[in-house]
């Protein structure tokens, strides 16, 4: 399966290939996680990344250990660019 890439901070990298959201749902289905982020527009878009990748991505939120990553700010692809 390819995934779609998330980032906590804003890439130092290729910066007009990303998109800014605010994630609004984060869930698990099939043994991935599925991260619905709404981008400035107010369109929201589903990701798919690995559960490995959802750990490093909410370790990096300026959040609390039990605090919900809903409402923060991330940066996205889909696979295949956006």
């Amino acid at each position: 399966m390819n995934h779609d890439r998330i980032h906590a901070q804003e890439p130092s990298h290729h910066r007009d290939r990303w998109t800014v959201g605010t994630i609004i749902g984060i869930a698990e289905r099939d043994g991935h996680c599925v991260v619905t982020v709404e981008d400035g527009a107010g369109e929201p878009t589903e990701l798919v990344v690995t559960l490995a990748i959802r750990d490093l991505f909410v370790s990096r939120l300026d959040i609390g250990d039990d605090e919900s990553p809903v409402g923060e700010r991330v940066w996205f692809r889909k696979r295949g660019g956006q």
